[in-house]
């Protein structure tokens, strides 16, 4: 059986990721915003929200500002107090776990009266659809309910009342926030098909630009939204304003919403079935577009071929243009002007080299080996450590291939991969950090796969990639702790032992290379560990 807490944040959490679409601002002002969402609950339940009648010749600017500000911005006001409400259905499943009758109460009191405020406000500024209109009218009903049974638990001591009470609170309360939740979702979607009605229907560039802009902003508060700007159907308006050279100008705005919109697997749908990863080839491999919307193109490349998206239907019809857009994204690595040019377009090809060995033999029929290569070397096109990490990514698919081993001699590889394991993070980030990790990672897998070739394995070793090697090992802070980073490394090690045995030492052969893999994996992952 589902406890409180688990009940309570599977009720109420959804709701959570929808709405903290809220402007960056200083504490004051926030302050100020939010002081019209926090009412005073009696005077709240004694209006029922019915707004005040005001004079139109009379000064009422408080009254006019919200008005405008609900006009101009009715998305974000909506959110605001979606936000509000969803806070006090988490604290009233706190309280009542803790059985605080009076809390439980007043907040009951408070989360009706925002309830019927937010509803209020919304049909004042839009004109609800009459589904949303039924679940409004079940809302409050089981609003006044729950006004009801917890007025109750005042005037009784009774134990087992109270505890008979709770259950049906709890499953009342349940009710509430899952029909809030489906009350917020057909809102949202009503304002998104406002958005995307504003973009297939205006001619206007500024509108369609600002309505893009809406849409995007919203991208950002997570999955949840997502899914629901996908299934109203936003990746087919994007894509329309794509092929449509009047609009040439909004084509990396548009993409760059695409891109957002399909990190979750309803994007990915809308895409294939109007053939979005052919629109998409054409703009990537068109010399005429701007570098910044072929960039755009990339990323949105990047989103639809990552590795963590479970569903692969899309697969099919990107197999069909995967000779163009592999080479227009090579081509874009090799002309980019600046590092997050290179990122975008190295992050598709690193995640296109995951699921198809036809890829990396494209990559090396172009070149790519050395194309690469030369940019880590330029600080203008890989400047961080994300960049690397799609690089190293890139040349450790490709060193599964025989025909890798020749470009990277060719081009210092060994030496660059050597380079690639001293990589450490300049800040505190935790995300650079990880970053970090991933390089050195998989610059030892490289270099272990790579040293099948005895010419690789000897001049790995002559440009003392050893004692690096054997200091990731040894050294749990040159690794940031990282047990992959270990588990590469040591294979690394082995294999080059293999190719050159007197490149070990006596010491290190005994502790990393003679025992079992686990074995040396468990005594230096405790090299660090006190047993005072």
């Amino acid at each position: 059986m589902a406890t409180p807490q688990t009940s309570r944040q599977s009720s109420y959490s959804s709701i959570s990721g929808k709405i903290r679409c809220v402007i960056q601002v200083d504490s004051v002002q926030r302050w100020m915003e939010d002081l019209r969402h926090m009412t005073e609950v009696e005077c709240m339940c004694v209006l029922q929200s019915k707004p005040l009648g005001v004079d139109e010749d009379a000064p009422g600017e408080l009254i006019v500002s919200v008005g405008e500000q609900v006009t101009r911005d009715n998305l974000q006001a909506l959110l605001k107090r979606a936000l509000v409400v969803s806070t006090e259905l988490g604290k009233m499943f706190q309280r009542l776990e803790k059985r605080r009758w009076q809390r439980v109460h007043s907040t009951a009191l408070r989360v009706s009266a925002h309830v019927r405020s937010l509803i209020q406000e919304y049909s004042t500024a839009r004109s609800a659809p009459a589904d949303m209109q039924k679940y409004e009218k079940s809302l409050l009903e089981k609003c006044m309910e729950l006004n009801v049974i917890t007025e109750r638990c005042l005037h009784t001591e009774d134990e087992y009342f109270l505890k008979s009470m709770k259950e049906a609170i709890h499953e009342i309360l349940t009710d509430v926030s899952d029909s809030f939740s489906h009350m917020i979702d057909m809102a949202l979607a009503n304002e998104i098909q406002i958005l995307i009605r504003q973009i297939e229907d205006s001619d206007n560039v500024f509108a369609i630009s600002t309505a893009i802009s809406n849409l995007l902003s919203l991208t950002q508060d997570g999955p949840q939204l997502c899914s629901i700007i996908a299934k109203e159907g936003a990746v087919v308006a994007l894509l329309k304003i794509c092929r449509q050279d009047c609009f040439s100008s909004l084509y990396a705005h548009a993409l760059r919403t695409l891109a957002s919109i399909c990190c979750v697997e309803d994007g990915i749908s809308q895409l294939e079935e109007v053939d979005g990863i052919l629109c998409l080839a054409e703009i990537l491999t068109d010399g005429a577009c701007a570098e910044a919307t072929r960039a755009e193109a990339a990323a949105v490349m990047a989103q639809i071929t990552s590795p963590h998206h479970s569903s692969t239907q899309h697969l099919a019809s990107f197999l069909e243009s995967m000779q163009d857009i592999v080479t227009a994204l090579i081509s874009l690595c090799a002309s980019a002007s600046c590092g997050e040019v290179f990122l975008l377009a190295s992050a598709a090809l690193a995640n296109i080299t995951f699921f198809d060995s036809m890829a990396c033999e494209i990559l090396l029929q172009l070149n790519a080996v050395p194309i690469l290569l030369q940019a880590c070397r330029d600080r203008q096109r890989v400047d961080t450590p994300y960049s690397k990490d799609q690089v190293v990514t890139i040349l450790a698919n490709l060193s599964v291939l025989e025909q890798c081993t020749a470009d990277v001699l060719e081009e210092k590889g060994v030496e660059q991969l050597l380079v690639l394991l001293n990589e450490k993070p300049s800040s505190s980030s935790p995300s650079e950090g990880a970053a970090c990790e991933r390089v050195q990672q998989k610059a030892a897998v490289t270099l272990a796969r790579l040293s099948r070739d005895p010419l690789v394995a000897q001049s790995a070793v002559q440009l003392r990639a050893v004692p690096r090697l054997i200091e990731l090992c040894r050294s749990p802070a040159e690794r940031n702790n990282s047990d992959s980073v270990l588990v590469a490394c040591l294979a690394a090690l082995r294999r080059l032992a293999s190719e050159c045995p007197d490149s070990i030492g006596v010491s290190d052969h005994q502790q990393l290379i003679k025992p079992r893999l686990v074995d040396s994996f468990l005594l230096c992952s405790n090299m660090e560990e006190s047993f005072v």
